[in-house]
């Protein structure tokens, strides 16, 4: 099981669940080659998630390869849907049908959330995120989810890819639960919103987390990861994503991890995660690795201590 929980919303969540990307077989966002995953190794994984504790699964509409959708997987694998299981989708980005991608319009966000119900099989959404592209304001966007909310096909909001002043002017016109940023041992820029997150009661639910600088290609094998970091895995007899993953988790008990696999082992070891405690000499270690700006120990420190 899980070390501790978050109050997302309105429901209670590990703090480690599962990203959902990696289950179609795609190592990018607009792969538009990736071989299809095997539907039965991933819909395996999915299920042992659930056996395991996980109760958020962050997904998306656009997270499709050949003949694979994530959503769809997620549906066969786990409707009908425990109650206390938060599936979070995010919209902004989007794919046509041959998988190019676009942003999206306002006035295409409705139909981008009813393409999410009619994958998952729901008839609301937990958690919807607004992930800003290159827009510099966020208002529109976000106003025509919060009307999407307002007629009940959304519970709660989020937004992603973010600044302060973006998060501001969305909780301007309607209230906001989460903000997913990038945010990784290895890149990591100041953590103001981190911050802000924390003191409001907000989730923060970093995205890269493992990969850090490969991004959607995944974790580095053990061979290319900082030194620091393989070290510290040493100490704990550990991998270094399961690492990465605790030195995320140690930012605050708002923080919560989505880290996306396709293999049950990884799947296991990133549970497992959630239990690894990170001294306070693990910690200032680690710090300065990768080109990320840092954000200090005070923070992690006494995040762990929650």
């Amino acid at each position: 099981m899980q070390s501790d929980t978050w109050m997302l919303g309105d429901m209670a969540v590990s703090r480690i669940g599962f990203g959902a990307m990696r289950l179609t077989g795609s190592t990018a966002f607009d792969d538009r080659d990736a071989v299809p995953s095997d539907r039965a190794r991933v819909t395996a994984v999915l299920r042992r998630a659930v056996e395991l504790g996980v109760n958020h699964i962050d997904t998306a509409a656009f997270y499709f390869s050949p003949l694979r959708s994530a959503n769809e997987l997620i549906n066969s694998a786990l409707a009908p849907y425990a109650d206390d299981l938060l599936i979070a989708t995010k919209v902004g980005p989007a794919r046509d049908a041959s998988g190019a991608s676009y942003a999206a319009r306002p006035d295409q966000l409705r139909g981008h959330v009813e393409a999410n119900l009619r994958q998952l099989g729901r008839d609301h959404l937990d958690l919807v995120y607004l992930r800003r592209m290159t827009q510099s304001s966020i208002a529109e966007h976000f106003g025509a989810l919060a009307e999407l909310r307002e007629a009940g096909l959304v519970r709660h909001l989020g937004v992603s890819s973010v600044s302060l002043d973006h998060l501001a002017e969305a909780q301007a016109i309607a209230p906001v639960v989460a903000v997913q940023n990038r945010f990784s041992v290895d890149v990591h820029p100041g953590c103001d919103v981190l911050e802000a997150c924390g003191a409001q009661g907000i989730a923060f639910v970093p995205y890269f987390a493992i990969a850090g600088s490969k991004r959607e290609a995944g974790a580095d094998p053990a061979g290319a990861q900082d030194e620091r970091i393989q070290q510290v895995a040493r100490v704990h007899g550990v991998t270094a994503a399961q690492v990465r993953l605790a030195w995320t988790l140690a930012h605050g008990p708002h923080v919560l991890a989505i880290p996306g696999t396709g293999d049950l082992a990884h799947l296991e070891q990133n549970i497992a995660a959630g239990r690894l405690r990170l001294s306070g000499e693990d910690l200032a270690a680690l710090e300065g690795v990768g080109d990320g700006e840092s954000t200090g120990t005070g923070g992690a420190a006494a995040g762990n201590r929650g």
